[in-house]
C-alpha cells in the first residue's frame, strides 16, 4: 500500500523529505532550484513553495549570493541528537584509515538508508591518481556503487526481489548493465567471493571495491569500499585488496557487535 497516498499530508511530506535529501546529498556547493527541481521530479513552484517552508523551520537554508539551497542549522541539531544512536563514524574511523594506509587507495565508509547507500566517511590514500566518484553526503540506489552492491548481495532475496520490483528504471538511469539479469549476476559473484566489484560501471575507468558491515542481528547495514583508476586493479592486486577489504569489515562488524551489546 503506498502511504503517500492513504495518509492526508503524507504526499507532502514525502516530497519534503525528498528534497532533504537532495540537498544534503549536493554537499557543501549545494543545488539550485532547477537542479532540486528536476532531480525531485517536481515543478519549479512547487519545490520553491517547500523549500521555503523547509528553511521556515530551518532545515534547509540559501546562500543569498549564489542562490543555492544548502542543509539548515536546525539539521544539525537533529543529527546531533541522532547519532548517539545510529553514528558508527568513531567506531570506524580508525579501521577506514588503516584501509586507506594499507591499500594506498581512497577508502570509505557507507550506511544503508532505505534503497539507497550514503557515504558517511573518506580518507585518502598515498597513491596520487585518485578518483573522485564518491565523497561525504554522496548517495546512491543499492547496486549501483560497490558499497550498495556489497549490502543488496547479502540481504534475503525477497528483499533483492521487492527491491527490484520496486526499481525498473535503474536501467535507464545507470545503463543496460544495470538491468536485472547482469545486476543478479554481479550479486551472485558478489556473494560467492565475499566483496563486491565495479568495473568503472559508474564512470569509465574508476573502479570501485566494496564489502558489507553487519550489525548485531547480521543484517548488512554498512560497507567498506575502495576506489581508484582501473590500472590499480589487476587480477592479482584486486585478489590482494579483496583480502585486505574483507579484513577491515569483519573487524567494524565485531567492534560494532561489542559495543552495541
Amino acid at each position: 500500500m503506498d502511504t503517500a497516498r492513504t495518509v492526508p499530508g503524507a504526499q507532502a511530506v514525502a516530497r519534503a523529505a525528498s528534497l532533504l535529501r537532495l540537498v544534503t546529498a549536493s554537499g557543501e556547493a549545494g543545488a539550485n532550484l532547477h537542479e532540486l527541481a528536476q532531480s525531485g521530479g517536481l515543478s519549479r513552484s512547487t519545490t520553491h513553495r517547500l523549500l521555503s517552508a523547509l528553511r521556515a523551520e530551518g532545515l534547509v537554508d540559501r546562500d543569498e549570493d549564489t542562490a543555492r539551497w544548502m542543509p539548515g542549522p536546525e539539521l544539525f541539531l537533529m543529527g546531533s541528537v541522532a547519532a548517539s544512536r545510529y553514528d558508527i563514524t568513531a567506531l570506524a574511523r580508525d579501521i577506514v584509515r588503516s584501509l586507506a594506509v594499507k591499500t594506498e587507495e581512497s577508502a570509505f565508509l557507507s550506511v544503508r538508508r532505505a534503497d539507497e547507500t550514503v557515504c558517511l566517511l573518506r580518507e585518502e590514500g598515498s597513491f596520487p591518481i585518485r578518483s573522485f566518484v564518491l565523497s561525504e553526503g554522496v548517495r546512491f540506489p543499492l547496486g549501483v556503487a560497490s558499497a550498495g552492491l556489497a549490502i543488496l548481495s547479502f540481504l534475503p532475496d525477497h528483499d533483492v526481489d521487492a527491491y527490484l520490483d520496486r526499481h525498473p528504471e535503474l536501467s535507464e538511469r545507470w545503463g543496460r548493465t544495470h538491468g536485472v539479469k547482469p545486476l543478479r549476476t554481479r550479486l551472485t559473484e558478489t556473494k560467492e567471493r565475499g566483496y563486491a566489484i565495479n568495473p568503472g560501471l559508474i564512470v569509465e575507468g574508476s573502479w570501485g571495491m566494496g564489502a558489507a558491515v553487519f550489525d548485531r542481528a547480521g543484517r548488512p547495514e554498512w560497507a567498506l569500499s575502495l576506489t581508484g583508476v582501473e590500472f590499480r586493479f589487476g587480477p592479482d592486486r584486486i585478489a590482494h585488496l579483496g583480502r585486505t577489504l574483507l579484513a577491515h569489515a569483519h573487524q567494524l562488524s565485531s567492534r560494532i557487535a561489542s559495543a552495541r551489546r
